[in-house]
C-alpha cells in the first residue's frame, strides 16, 4: 500500500556515474561519484530533515543487480526541493573532503 505521508530517497538519485535513464534524478553538477548511505544520511541530517527509516540491503528497481540503499523522510515539501537541499550538502561535504 502506498504511503503518502513519507518520501523515499534512493542513493542512486545522487550517483554521478549513472545516466538519468538508470535512476539519477539530478544534474551532474548536483551529484557525486559513488555516494555511500552514511554520506547521504549525514547530508540529510545537516539539511534539516529527520530520517524515519533506512535500509542498505535493498536494490534500486532500475539496477536490480547492484545493492543500493534508501532513506525514508516525512513529507514536508516537494521531492525535488528535498533532493536539491540534500544534494547541496552532499556536494559541499564531498568537496571539503577532497581539499
Amino acid at each position: 500500500m502506498k504511503d503518502y505521508e513519507h518520501v523515499v530517497i534512493w542513493l542512486d538519485y545522487f550517483n554521478k556515474n549513472l545516466k538519468k535513464s538508470k535512476g539519477r534524478r539530478l544534474g551532474l553538477d548536483k551529484c557525486v561519484f559513488d555516494p555511500s548511505l552514511k554520506e547521504l544520511m549525514d547530508a540529510t541530517k545537516s539539511a534539516g530533515f529527520k530520517i524515519t527509516e533506512y535500509d542498505d540491503k535493498v536494490r534500486f528497481p532500475k539496477r536490480p543487480f547492484v545493492r543500493s540503499g534508501y532513506l525514508v523522510l516525512p513529507k514536508g515539501s516537494p521531492k525535488t526541493k528535498i533532493l536539491n537541499k540534500i544534494s547541496e550538502k552532499l556536494v559541499s561535504k564531498r568537496s571539503k573532503q577532497s581539499k
